[in-house]
């Protein structure tokens, strides 16, 4: 389990986050979702490692992992942009972060990373070959192989649309419950985060909002900001998201 302890972070006497206080189980989707600038991606920061801790405390398992360098907490990223190496073709790519330990991953856990990923007939092309989903799943892949013990995403859909996006969540769901993978995503668009999530960490200026699983959010929003952000972003795509929950909107 991750906890998050009344996290508070600033830049330049400006307060950016303050007490963030959550605990999300092993194995669960959570999705970190708020307006531009609300913390969201200082949080995921935070998380990882890369980003100081001003105040409060960041525990995995029991293990107090606040002032842990990022190489220690055994959490690792996939990045909105994917950093993928372009002289490396897709296969070289997943398996780069077990040049220095080979072992990490034993070739039957690589081939099921692969498989699940569907990315079997890609393996030989260049990043320059691939499409904006298949340069995705590439991303995931290498990540996976690296075993870890949370895996954060950064704006996973921003360079994807339609099928592709949705084939993309439906694989991401996949891994977290074949792994039991603790997933933490960034995204600004509810949607994504009422239908891939277990639960939403809504932010708005720094707070928590609300943090609930989807169908809680929708029929019982916590507050006027959650209500009108989820309502006012879900209009034009109400159809898709209330028959999921079962929901009528009038």
């Amino acid at each position: 389990m991750l906890q998050l302890k009344n996290i508070k972070k600033q830049f330049h006497k400006k307060v950016v986050l303050e007490n963030i206080t959550i605990d999300i189980q092993k194995g669960e989707i959570v999705s970190l979702l708020g307006p531009s600038g609300s913390g969201k991606t200082t949080l995921l920061n935070m998380i990882l490692g890369l980003t100081n801790i001003d105040n409060g405390k960041l525990i995995y398992d029991g293990v107090d992992l606040t002032n842990a360098p990022m190489k220690e907490r055994g959490f690792n990223i996939v990045f909105q942009d994917y950093a993928l190496f372009p002289n490396l073709n897709a296969y070289e790519n997943i398996v780069y972060g077990l040049r220095n330990n080979p072992s990490l991953a034993t070739k039957e856990e690589l081939e099921g990373f692969i498989a699940i990923l569907g990315l079997k007939p890609h393996l030989k092309k260049k990043i320059s070959e691939l499409s904006g989903g298949q340069k995705q799943r590439v991303a995931l892949a290498r990540t996976l192989v690296t075993k870890p013990r949370i895996l954060l995403l950064d704006e996973p859909f921003s360079a994807l649309d339609g099928v592709i996006k949705e084939s993309i969540k439906e694989k991401i769901k996949a891994i977290a419950r074949e792994y039991e993978l603790t997933t933490i995503i960034v995204t600004h668009d509810p949607e994504e985060a009422l239908t891939l999530s277990d639960k939403v960490l809504i932010i708005n200026e720094g707070k928590v909002s609300q943090f609930a699983k989807p169908q809680e959010i929708i029929n019982e929003p916590k507050n006027n900001f959650v209500e009108d952000f989820i309502i006012s972003q879900l209009h034009a795509k109400r159809e898709n998201i209330y028959n999921l929950f079962g929901m009528c909107y009038g």
